[in-house]
């Protein structure tokens, strides 16, 4: 049009510049399929979460893990190493709150009630449960017989009786969400699964009264999967190849010698039965028939690969949980004292993010619980306002450093430099400063009493006079 236009007047139009358009072609050679890794991504889906880790899967894995767990010496090895590793001998509370007094009451009764309750050997279960079951559940209940006065008590749930048996509206693999993706209830078969009687009798948790530990893998997962999935094809590699470097090692034994001749088929050799054992006598003195020799097989098994084999199979399964080979191993005999603070690094900065995920979805809802009815005894609480504001926080069991000497040296140069406190590395330790303060004053207060201390005049101790002797 301005074309023709421009050549009616007598104008020329500009022209336009010229558009190249380029195509930009971009390519991953993980997203090519080939002859070559087309058997290797033959598994690979698109399934959502949910229906990835749907309750058939979860089923299988779940028996595969406690299977493996329950015959494997390393996998329950690793498995019990993890759970003490992260509960230790379990959680303490300090309650900071401005009334040193107050807070001292609050944590003696909530340590008698956690000792009474079992709390840590229950905590270790849950840790466990998350191992080989993906996820760990506990209901929080009221036990009428308990020894303290709060009768709060923790009923661990395995996750196979968390489920739906009967279709329900908005129920999702056992758990019932509203519209914002909250869980309102939980599903709890009332009879296991496994124990053989069919039953779809189940009771309606609410999500309140229910805790369920797991660690979410991807956006919109629901329930969780054993943290040892990955490893479970290797453990069953290593029972394999156990069991195959025995049988070499037995086959071998079991053959004292060869009966073996050089001559060709046609050669001159006397006859002799092929396979026909012969009986030796113990320092005897033998011949062979003619053109035949003896060999002694030479047992070669345990081979030298094995040890290797063992050492890098373990380092791979215990990749998936953080933990390095001489802790799933029970073996530190290769290591050094920068190499096992290295690995030792990974692990407890795993540890201390498990611990943490605890915190937030077990014990400080246990903690609410606790509170709410411990309010209703009449004078069992101290009166320091709404106890969800209540500050606190939760102490853990130390680890021991593999050089003590060197950690105590490295801990008075950060005390000395101001680039820590006695809360931080009382805290390392898994101890609470201001009890342990109070009674270094009373170990202090005691020890210049006695005249202990070398800085401090010992105070002069009047003699006793002897006993008088009795007359007869």
């Amino acid at each position: 049009m301005l074309g023709w236009l421009a050549n009616v007047v007598g104008v020329r139009a500009p022209r336009r510049p010229t558009q190249v358009v380029r195509v930009v072609r971009g390519r991953y050679d993980a997203a090519t399929t080939t002859d070559d890794n087309r058997r290797h991504w033959a598994a690979a889906d698109a399934l959502s979460a949910a229906a990835a880790n749907n309750p058939t899967v979860r089923r299988t894995l779940r028996n595969r893990a406690r299977y493996e767990v329950a015959n494997n010496s390393y996998a329950k090895g690793i498995v019990l190493t993890l759970a003490n590793d992260v509960v230790g001998t379990g959680p303490r509370l300090q309650m900071l709150a401005a009334d040193a007094e107050a807070n001292n009451r609050v944590e003696r009764l909530f340590q008698q009630w956690a000792r009474a309750a079992a709390l840590p050997e229950k905590l270790r279960t849950l840790r466990m449960a998350r191992a080989t079951d993906g996820e760990a559940f506990a209901v929080l209940a009221h036990n009428p017989r308990a020894s303290t006065p709060v009768q709060l008590d923790l009923r661990v749930v395995e996750a196979d009786r968390v489920g739906t048996p009967l279709p329900v509206d908005n129920s999702v693999d056992g758990i019932v969400f509203d519209s914002a993706g909250n869980p309102l209830e939980y599903h709890v078969l009332r009879r296991h699964p496994g124990d053989g009687l069919t039953s779809a009798d189940f009771d309606r948790v609410p999500a309140a009264a229910m805790l369920h530990w797991f660690r979410r893998d991807r956006p919109g997962q629901i329930r969780g999967i054993p943290d040892i999935t990955p490893a479970l094809p290797l453990f069953a590699q290593l029972r394999r190849f156990t069991l195959a470097v025995i049988a070499a090692a037995e086959t071998a034994a079991d053959f004292a010698g060869i009966l073996y001749t050089d001559a060709p088929a046609s050669g001159e050799a006397d006859a002799a039965e092929p396979f026909e054992p012969i009986e030796l006598e113990k320092r005897a003195l033998v011949t062979m028939p003619g053109g035949w020799k003896m060999s002694q097989l030479q047992a070669e098994q345990p081979s030298t690969g094995y040890a290797e084999f063992k050492h890098e199979i373990l380092n791979e399964i215990a990749r998936c949980l953080n933990m390095p080979f001489n802790v799933a191993a029970g073996n530190s005999s290769g290591y050094n004292y920068a190499s096992g603070r290295l690995d030792h690094q990974t692990y407890f900065k795993s540890i201390r993010v498990d611990q943490s995920h605890l915190e937030a979805v077990v014990l400080d809802r246990i903690l609410a619980a606790w509170l709410h009815e411990a309010e209703r005894i009449p004078g069992l609480l101290p009166n320091l306002g709404p106890f969800t504001t209540w500050p606190h926080q939760w102490f853990w069991d130390g680890h021991e450093h593999v050089d003590p000497a060197k950690e105590a040296n490295a801990q008075s140069t950060r005390l000395a430099n101001l680039t820590t406190t006695l809360a931080d590395e009382y805290a390392r330790r898994g101890l609470d400063w201001e009890v342990q303060l109070r009674q270094r004053a009373k170990e202090r207060t005691l020890i210049a009493a006695l005249g202990l201390d070398p800085n401090v005049a010992p105070t002069p101790i009047p003699e006793e006079e002897p006993d008088a002797v009795p007359e007869f």
